[in-house]
């Protein structure tokens, strides 16, 4: 399978997404042009999926096993940066920005389609290949809607992928997360005259947050809740504020155990309400679940990269990266941690020493650990097997959802990264078609890990896609 003929075609998907750095929900144009370049290649496109106008599948192919390629493309707010500036320096015309490499991810998944439509193409009745355009990751829980509408139901399994520092296969799990804004609703009044007739709002929300810092000390070690103040009620101290909100994330390692540490938040906003004599309405927002580990399709993965290779870096690429790394110091060079857990952060470090540009590829360690964070491919991980990697593409020591990473997306490495993630799913997939046999031990792995337990959504049915408008 060969990438050559489509990176012009890529790096140009790529630039464009990145230009565009749409918000999740909003990726009208980023959607469109992945959907119009797949479309343009003879592959059969559906917009607007699960209630989602900016979610698609283009579709190659026909018959057993479907395989899903996932892609994502929207950005980050407040991460504006200007491309390949070694220091921060906002575009004007644009406050977002791929602070997740997400314009590398959905350009990836489409190159990974086209190869996979040209080798349907020359091995007709083998199979189908779906690209699955999967918007709203960063906060808006895409694919946990796609999963509930049924949208992965007939799928036989998924790939993907996630820009990163280094290539690894993404081992471990991850956390689940219910997202919910609390609204307390009190009374105004004159602060000074008339305090005993004001119910204040904003005490409400500080007492619901005092109460959940309380609650830190007795949660687990891999639970974590995390808030921010939408609305203080106003801009003055001499009004008793009659309206407050706050947004809470609260996060465990499975679902079941996220809901009982949410209704515990919950219960803290109800006791901060009776203390202030107001009123509560708890908006649900969103969630995700956590994922469900494939070993199977990750020594597939692993196996696709050795067959690929890592890419090698230029003189130049490497000084190009030396210069965010001297901005970071050397210990967060050589403590990056990945995109996962790795079970031998020794060997991580030693290869880091070794090569700090990020050109190898580490080895295949499965483990149970939880990693400390959530995301939406966790859902379709219930209802198919699902697998992921982490591709080279950025400086080793430099973060995610910074404008380090949106300063790296359009350069020569991020793109090498890319193109490397888009040959290693196609080699992937191919496995799975020639292999039937993998497959079904994949299939089986699943299988055993739910143990007679079915997907449940955790985003409730009444709850729809927020940020269209409605």
């Amino acid at each position: 399978m060969n990438l050559e003929p489509y990176e012009k075609e890529l790096e140009k998907l790529n630039a464009c997404i990145w230009d565009y750095a749409e918000l999740k929900f909003q990726e009208v144009r980023s959607a469109g042009a992945m959907e119009d370049l797949l479309e343009q290649h003879g592959f059969r496109v559906t917009r607007g999926l699960a209630h989602m106008p900016t979610a698609f599948v283009a579709e190659y192919g026909s018959g057993k096993p479907v395989i899903a390629i996932l892609g994502e493309y929207d950005a980050l707010s407040g991460l504006s940066q200007e491309d390949g500036v070694w220091e921060e320096k906002p575009r004007e015309e644009n406050p977002n920005g791929h602070g997740c490499g997400h314009c590398l991810l959905g350009t990836a998944a489409v190159g990974a389609g086209l190869l996979l439509k040209d080798y349907l193409a020359a091995h007709p009745g083998q199979g189908t290949i779906r690209v699955y355009g999967c918007p709203a990751e960063e906060g808006g829980s895409g694919k946990t809607y796609m999963t509930r509408e049924g949208v992965f139901a007939d799928v036989d399994a998924a790939l993907t992928w996630h820009p990163g520092t280094q290539n690894e296969v993404m081992v471990g799990t991850n956390q689940a997360n219910i997202q919910a804004a609390f609204t307390f609703r009190g009374r105004a009044s004159h602060a000074a005259a008339a305090p005993q007739n004001g119910r204040s709002a904003l005490d409400a929300v500080e007492l619901m947050d005092v109460g959940v810092n309380y609650l830190r000390e007795h949660m687990a070690d891999y639970e974590r809740v995390h808030y921010a103040i939408l609305d203080t009620g106003g801009v003055s101290p001499n009004v008793v504020q009659p309206k407050a909100e706050v947004l809470y994330l609260v996060r465990s390692r499975s679902n079941e155990e996220t809901r009982r540490l949410y209704d515990r938040v919950v219960n803290i906003a109800r006791g901060a309400a009776l203390m202030t004599e107001t009123e509560l309405a708890i908006r649900f927002d969103k969630a995700v679940s956590n994922l469900v580990p494939n070993r199977t399709l990750g020594q597939v993965l692993q196996d696709a990269m050795e067959t690929v290779g890592a890419p090698g870096r230029t003189e130049e690429e490497k000084a190009f990266l030396k210069k965010f790394q001297d901005q970071v110091g050397p210990e967060r060079v050589l403590k990056d941690p990945g995109m996962a857990p790795f079970p031998d952060p020794e060997l991580r470090e030693e290869l880091i020493r070794k090569d700090p540009s990020g050109a190898y590829i580490l080895p295949y360690q499965p483990t149970s650990a939880v990693a400390m964070g959530s995301s939406d491919t966790g859902d379709v991980s219930y209802v198919t097997p699902l697998a992921q990697f982490a591709a080279a593409c950025f400086a080793i020591g430099t973060s995610a959802h910074s404008w380090q990473w949106v300063a790296q997306d359009k350069g020569s490495v991020a793109l090498k990264g890319c193109f490397f993630a888009a040959r290693v799913l196609a080699e992937g997939a191919r496995t799975l078609y020639e292999k039937p046999e993998v497959l079904a031990a994949a299939k089986a792995e699943l299988q055993k890990r739910m143990d007679g337990r079915t997907y449940e959504c955790p985003i409730p049915r009444d709850v729809m896609p927020r940020g269209y408008g409605k």
